[in-house]
């Protein structure tokens, strides 16, 4: 959406940067089986602006777990709408960190996969 941009018409990083620890949530969880919590963001590079009109694509791959962490390697891609022939092109990439959390918001270990 247009607030979501700067005056030049592409879409803030910070939006961006949302969407993908959104999406890199979902693995996290299935993994702790329950709750988590960001705590970490390495390695974030974005390589391409995101216009408003893009169709925006996140994908989400666990790479790593501790005792109580998971890593998560996120990348969105983009496409511009309205062309059918249009390729997909990386635009940012990030290597997030969750915890598992129990109910008193405390570091709980990972179970057993």
């Amino acid at each position: 959406m247009p607030a979501d941009t700067n005056p030049e018409g592409d879409i803030f990083g910070g939006w961006l940067l949302a969407q993908m620890d959104l999406a890199g949530a979902t693995p996290a969880f299935e993994r702790a089986n329950g709750r988590c919590a960001t705590v970490a963001l390495d390695g974030m590079v974005f390589h391409q602006p995101v216009s408003v009109g893009d169709e925006v694509s996140i994908y989400a791959r666990v790479i790593h777990t501790g005792r109580t962490s998971i890593r998560v390697h996120v990348e969105a891609w983009k496409r511009a709408r309205g062309q059918s022939e249009a390729l997909s092109v990386r635009v940012t990439e990030g290597v997030f960190t969750y915890v598992a959390i129990d109910s008193e918001r405390k570091p709980r270990p990972l179970s057993p996969v």
